[in-house]
């Protein structure tokens, strides 16, 4: 007879797993982070704020926008837009479409800042994750992270244009 399995805990499997994801997710942020502090001078958060933006449409995004793509609370991201403001990276200004809202804009200079971060960043994704991986294996990556982001409801999450 088998054992009744609580619904509260784990299957071995489960806990393997789960383990291993938990711990991706404390390491990976922080492996990127000191790459992005290191090469950059920048966190990983604000380079993600300068590829938002400069992938966005005329390099212009609302802040409401950019914060749910990046998961952030507008006091979080507002500080984060100002340290990138005083580098000269970034401005902000009244939504011309709702002066009740505000926009973010990336300068020229942001630019060149987010073109010179790229390549250390994509050189630390693709040693740490990819070579890691088989294409077969990166690609199941990519659909099983959909998957679990669409469970928790992936609606303002940023997408590539690909």
């Amino acid at each position: 007879m088998s054992e009744a399995r609580p619904d509260d805990r784990f299957t071995a499997e489960e806990l393997d797993t789960w383990s291993s994801i938990a711990t991706l997710l404390e390491w990976l942020p922080a492996a990127l982070d000191a790459q992005m502090q290191e090469e950059s001078g920048i966190s990983h958060f604000e380079y993600g704020i300068l590829f938002a933006l400069s992938r966005s449409e005329q390099g212009v995004l609302r802040m409401s926008e950019l914060a749910s793509y990046a998961n952030s609370t507008l006091s979080r991201l507002s500080r984060a837009v100002v340290r990138l403001e005083r580098r000269g990276w970034v401005k902000r200004d009244p939504d011309p479409s709702d002066g009740r809202a505000t926009v973010a804009a990336i300068t020229e200079a942001g630019a060149h800042a987010a073109q010179s971060a790229t390549p250390g960043h994509v050189a630390l994704v693709r040693r740490l994750v990819f070579a890691s991986l088989s294409p077969s294996q990166a690609r199941q990556l990519g659909e099983s992270s959909r998957r679990i982001l669409a469970a928790m409801g992936d609606e303002g999450r940023w997408r590539s244009a690909n």
